[in-house]
């Protein structure tokens, strides 16, 4: 426990004096976003874009930490075991990427269709069974987005093959 810690303290130290634009805290055994990460950031979580927290043991993100990283770009949440987003997800108005695949949503985080620079959601490898195709279609940035290897109800999986402005990537059965 305490090297994983100090490997999360080295990552964010790293970030903060070198002054990056992106922070990598993936394969750190996270469960949760640090609090104390919030502090020691303080100073350059404006100028942080990319932030990826994949493949760790995360159950929850924060309110907080949408609101405290508002000029987020890229996000990957791949790998753990979210099932659903705080509604401020939907506050962010510089998203252009969401990675969330290989986690535990049953259900669609439709707060994502609220994201005007939205172009990418990832979503393989999860529970889903139904998408808010009217809302997808809605998203003015929308360019892309993976559903494979959800059980997406077979109406789902038809309107998905339709024409869209997007492209959508889902795993079709066979009839």
């Amino acid at each position: 426990m305490a090297e994983a810690v100090a490997n999360v303290a080295r990552r964010i130290n790293a970030t903060v004096e070198e002054g990056r634009d992106n922070l990598d805290l993936s394969n750190c055994k996270l469960i949760s976003f640090p609090d104390g990460v919030f502090k020691v950031l303080r100073s350059v979580t404006e100028d942080i874009q990319v932030i990826t927290l994949a493949d760790n043991e995360m159950k929850v993100v924060s309110s907080k930490f949408f609101e405290t990283f508002t000029q987020l770009r890229e996000l990957d949440m791949q790998g753990n075991v979210l099932t659903k987003l705080p509604d401020a997800v939907g506050e962010m108005r510089h998203l252009t990427s969401i990675n969330l695949a290989n986690n535990k949503f049953s259900i669609f985080p439709e707060k994502l269709t609220e994201i005007p620079t939205l172009e990418k959601i990832n979503l393989e490898g999860n529970s889903i069974t139904e998408i808010p195709m009217m809302k997808l279609q809605a998203m003015p940035a929308l360019k892309w987005i993976n559903l494979k290897s959800n059980p997406l109800d077979r109406d789902i999986q038809t309107a998905a093959q339709s024409q869209h402005k997007f492209e959508i990537l889902s795993t079709t059965t066979a009839q």
